[in-house]
């Protein structure tokens, strides 16, 4: 009887032809964009150039030499910036969620600066500061071999671009505990210290592992920061894409590929499910008093002292790019110039038109995707729905630079001679973006009843007028920040699309590289300035577009179309 389970399956999904084919299509697309690049890169890490079968990359990483060095720095890279980050964010969404500060919108703001911004505005800001001709490092303190590269520099960098984003993981956790069990620990008489380690501390633990972990994979992967600022403090992303385009050693980088996406797929796991099937449910229904915030003492102030500061430094690094974008020739000839500018909009319009282009194209696809899967992942029963849902969460583990090298390999003979197109650069940035959409999509579908869909399934509807005229109205607030999260993936996006740029098409982020690598710190300051314009205008007119669009009146009736006559009523 088992075997005649999936020709049931497909016979039922038959007479539902829209669905079917939505299935076919989806999974064609994930199998063709994220399955089949990440085989032939691991093919690629086991076999030489001649084609002959060779585990001689994997041995030379793993018996020393460079590529384990810069395997290795990555992890004690990683560790390191993840500690830090998580107790400074954790500090930030403790204050946030307990403390009654001023300026709680300016620690909110500085979470976003990370997100609109290119991946390495803080190491530009940083050379800027503590480089050789630093405004610090040469002319407050007039050391003369200032030297910013490096580890410590990575440090510094990567710490202050990654904590926003484990701040904003943990204080939406800290802001939802129940207040109930903290006052019932301190009227048993436990100090607010007690109080604290026993019970805020614990209950925060999914918190803290998730930001953690987030971080962790997130400074592993990174890949503009250490080729901005890394010196000769080597990375594996890094090298990655050194051994790919520098030395053309295929194998070798598609080896490193392998381990790094080997990495973060075990840390992505650790994170889904050791943490995921734990139960730390505080809020049950039952009426609680407000959290009593503490508005007085020497805890509050030094707590909103160490907040402020933090913000301050950190939007300080973001502000000293426009500026360096001015300056001639940073801690030389500090006159004012319009000359980089000039460069940038003589020069450099193509990448902007190129990457303002592929974003937008990119955009609708990626939130209407996105949407399309969590409606069949929550909605539909189909053989093979656990596979799409895993594939096309799959992206969030792969780091950008392993999804490049893939889609190099993948895509560079006939039939998928996609090498050189927008078609691929487009695809990189789908396939990087939904994730989010999905999970945004997931998380609304399973607050709306599906009586309501099933009603107008009952009325006549077929798949496709349920899904446009009930569901994606029902979810536009989903749908909309996928739409954002996507253009904003996009614009900023380097690891991925390093590999794939090409002289008929340039980005932004790879220009900006580009003239870092050749010493244009001001060149690149401009570019960065003109980004981050560009990210400010497009979120402002894509949260006014939510905000018009996006609001869901969940008590008035949808619009369910007119019953059709009973033999067209399977939607046919």
């Amino acid at each position: 009887m088992g075997s005649l389970k999936p020709i049931q399956e497909f016979k039922r999904l038959a007479r539902e032809p829209i669905l079917l084919i939505c299935i076919l299509l989806v999974m064609t697309s994930l199998f063709v964009f994220i399955v089949y690049p990440l085989f032939q890169i691991g093919k690629a890490s086991f076999f030489s150039v001649s084609g002959d079968f060779s585990i001689d990359a994997y041995i030379r990483i793993l018996s020393g030499g460079q590529l384990l060095t810069a395997l290795t720095n990555s992890l004690v890279l990683a560790l390191i910036v993840s500690t830090i980050s998580t107790v400074i964010a954790y500090i930030f969404a403790y204050t946030f969620a307990y403390i009654d500060v001023p300026f709680k919108k300016l620690f909110n703001g500085i979470a976003i600066l990370p997100v609109i911004s290119p991946p390495f505005v803080i190491a530009l800001s940083a050379i800027l500061l503590f480089g050789r001709q630093g405004f610090i490092t040469s002319q407050l303190f007039g050391m003369q071999n200032a030297n910013i590269y490096g580890l410590n520099g990575l440090i510094l960098v990567q710490t202050l671009t990654y904590f926003p984003i484990a701040f904003l993981v943990l204080s939406g956790l800290l802001r939802s505990i129940s207040p109930a069990l903290e006052e019932a620990s301190q009227n048993m008489g436990a100090s607010k210290l007690k109080t604290f380690i026993s019970v805020t501390l614990p209950l925060s633990t999914p918190g803290i592992a998730n930001a953690y972990l987030l971080v962790f994979i997130q400074s592993l992967a990174d890949f503009g920061n250490p080729m901005t600022i890394g010196g000769n403090y080597t990375t594996v992303a890094r090298e990655i894409y050194l051994q790919a385009v520098g030395s053309y050693d295929m194998q070798a980088g598609a080896s490193l590929a392998m381990l790094l996406l080997t990495i973060t797929m075990i840390v992505y796991a650790i994170q889904k499910f050791w943490v995921g099937k734990r139960s730390y449910v505080t809020v049950t229904g039952k009426p609680t008093s407000g959290r009593k915030m503490i508005d007085k003492g020497w805890f509050r102030n030094t707590m909103f002292v160490t907040c402020f500061s933090l913000s301050i430094t950190v939007i300080l690094f973001y502000i000293l790019v426009p500026i360096g974008s001015f300056i001639k020739l940073w801690g030389i000839n500090n006159s004012f110039t319009l000359d980089h500018y000039k460069y940038v909009f003589s020069l450099g319009q193509k990448a902007m038109f190129d990457t303002f282009t592929l974003s937008l194209i990119a955009t609708p696809i990626a939130g209407l995707l996105g949407m399309i899967i969590a409606f069949l992942i929550v909605r539909k029963k189909f053989i093979g729905k656990k596979t799409m849902e895993l594939v096309s969460m799959l992206s969030i583990a792969i780091p950008g630079t392993v999804l490049g090298i893939a889609y190099i390999l993948s895509f560079n003979k006939a039939p998928l001679a996609l090498t050189g197109t927008a078609l691929i650069i487009i695809a990189a940035f789908i396939v990087r973006a939904i994730p989010v959409g999905i999970r945004s999509g997931i998380a609304s579908l399973q607050q709306i009843d599906p009586s309501i869909e099933e009603a107008a399934t009952n009325l006549g509807a077929n798949q496709s007028q349920t899904f446009f005229g009930i569901v994606l109205p029902l979810i536009k607030p989903a749908f909309f920040s996928g739409l954002v999260y996507s253009f904003v993936k996009s614009m900023t996006a380097m690891s991925a699309v390093i590999f794939l740029i090409s002289a008929r098409y340039n980005l932004i982020t790879a220009s900006i590289l580009s003239q870092v690598e050749s010493g244009r710190i001001g060149v690149a300051s401009a570019y960065c300035t003109i980004l981050i314009v560009i990210m400010i205008i497009s979120l402002l007119i894509l949260n006014g577009l939510l905000k018009f669009f996006g609001g869901v009146e969940y008590d008035k009736k949808p619009k369910i179309p007119k019953q059709k006559p009973a033999d067209q009523s399977l939607g046919m």
